[in-house]
């Protein structure tokens, strides 16, 4: 049961995650692969757009995309723009990330093996991921402008999306467990996190909230860490 505290605390996770960068043209869009078709839709989007020339579509599979999506996200993301129409020279696909690390820096040695030039990148997520994949990409692409970009929904809509409430509550509570503890391991820039979104990952990871925690790390913010 999700009581109507612990959809306040989800609500301050997702806000606290979405940027709020207003897209503009950038070098190439990064559709970082999940579960979720929507990422694909919203880089469409952003190429029809005008905003970027070329898309790379970045991802392997994880346990909750083996079975839909059995070929690799980022060949998945390949056939969804192709249907929404997207020309076939204009996307590369990375096949082999399976994590956000690698998504950044596998689709930066795919664009360096094609000699272009990349100054900057509309970097498209989940919604409740934008801030997690900014902070991994400043990290491990230095020199680089992200602009971040999600597909602009509410999170009942995004729970509406993907039909499993509680899955939803795991992966922002996982997400935001990764922004407190993977700085130190210099896996991404450190940002600010405040005290009331601390609060509300705490209370959400006490209650249960576990299932997308960093194993071997503790469910609470600097536990086993330190």
């Amino acid at each position: 049961m999700i009581s109507v505290q612990d959809w306040q605390d989800t609500q301050l996770l997702w806000d606290y995650q979405q940027m709020g960068h207003e897209p503009r043209p950038c070098s190439v869009g990064i559709g970082l692969g999940s579960h979720d078709l929507g990422v694909a839709d919203t880089t469409v989007d952003l190429y029809r757009r005008g905003m970027v020339p070329l898309i790379v579509f970045t991802g392997a599979t994880s346990r909750t995309t083996e079975g839909r999506m059995p070929r690799g996200e980022a060949e998945h993301y390949r056939d969804r723009a192709l249907e929404l129409g997207v020309p076939a020279d204009v996307i590369l696909v990375e096949p082999h990330a399976r994590n956000t690390g690698q998504n950044i820096t596998l689709s930066r040695a795919l664009l360096e093996e094609r000699g272009i030039d990349v100054s900057s990148v509309l970097l498209v997520s989940k919604p409740y991921e934008e801030r997690r994949a900014y902070a991994t990409a400043r990290k491990l692409w230095p020199g680089v402008e992200f602009v971040s970009a999600s597909t602009p929904m509410t999170l009942p809509d995004y729970v509406d999306s993907i039909q499993d409430a509680r899955l939803v509550v795991d992966m922002l509570v996982g997400s935001l467990q990764r922004l407190l503890i993977y700085p130190a391991q210099g896996f991404m820039i450190e940002l600010d996190v405040p005290a009331d979104v601390v609060g509300a990952y705490e209370r959400l990871a006490s209650r249960g909230f576990t299932s997308r925690l960093v194993p071997g790390v503790g469910s609470m913010p600097g536990e086993g860490v330190r």
